[in-house]
């Protein structure tokens, strides 16, 4: 089947959780519950929700209210059975889960938090059927259904489950519901894969988590590929241990040394920068202190050169005052003397003029 990528946060739980193969007796895990909490009054398929109410852990989707009703959806395009009242509802969700993510998580979460009292069983494909029909994958098969063992949401782990659901897979887990997106998924043996199940009324669907997949992580990998190489290696990583050639090694030594460069050089100019900022501050105050206290001692210096030397700039700047107005006196007389002459010649030329008509 192919791997459920659907949403959640992935938190501890208290009910008892299983991890059945097909040839291995069922293994039972129990969870010891926090001492400050009691669990008196919930079922073992109960939703536990602990940690939703917590201020400091960081909520980026909206919570998943669990379902107090025993109410189905109504406005599929296929008919959803009623859940059973006297019991916990089984549901059933199947994936590879490679790279377990908040988006399984919250698959899950959605699945568990379905109806007041759900019993979830998670079917996990082993690795020679999913290499064969997806690729190799980055988890083996043990490290998968042990990573899924520590889902809160998870009461059981059908290890080696199969690819396709059948109708007897279905009546030998007892199983009243089959929990997916409910977006058509193809294969070469069907265009929808859970056909048969939505026509026994027995497929609840669930809400995709977009933006993150296992695909996607994958690809942040492999897009920043020498980077993670760097780093293994700078953590004590053999080139061997990466599968990697001398020249690989070497070439990842450049890269290292060019980038400790340029850090190096932002860092001086940083440091350059904030100094020569530092320094012209420094200076500004230092002037603007140097102007205050002059113009502080500007009155105080002049009322004390007064004092000092007053009689003597009287003297010097009346003796000159006197000078001035002296000339500017003997200019007065000298003008009226040239207009007087000025005067006469003009009547001296008026009077020739007049003789000789």
């Amino acid at each position: 089947m192919s791997n459920q990528e659907n949403g959640g946060r992935s938190r501890r739980g208290s009910s008892d959780q299983a991890c059945s193969t097909p040839d291995s007796p069922k293994l039972t895990t129990s969870r010891s519950p926090s001492p400050s909490l009691s669990f008196g009054s919930i079922d073992p398929g109960s939703p536990m929700g602990l940690g939703d109410n917590d201020p400091n852990v960081l909520k980026s989707f909206k919570p998943i209210d669990t379902n107090e009703t025993l109410e189905v959806p109504t406005d599929k395009p296929y008919m959803i059975n009623p859940p059973p009242r006297d019991r916990p509802v089984r549901l059933y969700c199947d994936g590879i889960y490679d790279l377990v993510h908040y988006g399984h998580m919250r698959a899950l979460e959605q699945a568990k938090k379905s109806f007041p009292n759900v019993y979830l069983m998670v079917g996990m494909n082993n690795d020679s059927e999913t290499h064969r029909r997806k690729g190799k994958t980055v988890l083996t098969e043990g490290e998968r259904y042990e990573s899924m063992r520590h889902c809160r949401w998870v009461d059981e782990i059908i290890a080696d489950a199969p690819w396709f659901v059948t109708q007897e897979f279905l009546d030998e887990h007892q199983i009243d519901y089959v929990c997916h997106d409910d977006l058509p998924y193809a294969s070469t043996e069907s265009d929808d894969v859970y056909a048969f199940v939505k026509a026994q009324g027995r497929f609840l669907p669930t809400q995709r988590t977009d933006g993150v997949s296992t695909s996607e992580l994958i690809t942040r990998i492999v897009r920043d590929y020498d980077k993670y190489l760097r780093r293994n290696l700078e953590r004590g990583m053999s080139p061997k241990d990466l599968n990697i050639s001398f020249l690989k090694e070497q070439e990842l030594n450049l890269q290292k040394h060019v980038s400790d460069i340029r850090e190096q050089i932002k860092k001086n100019i940083r440091g350059t920068r904030e100094d020569l900022a530092g320094e012209l501050e420094d200076l500004k105050a230092e002037l603007r202190h140097t102007k205050l206290f002059w113009e502080d001692r500007r009155q105080d210096f002049v009322r004390g050169f007064s004092s000092m030397f007053g009689s003597q700039v009287e003297k010097i700047f009346g003796r000159k005052r006197r000078e001035d107005e002296g000339a500017l006196l003997g200019n007065g007389l000298a003008t009226k003397r040239i207009r007087r002459e000025q005067s006469k010649s003009s009547l001296a030329s008026k009077a020739s003029t007049n003789e000789l008509n």
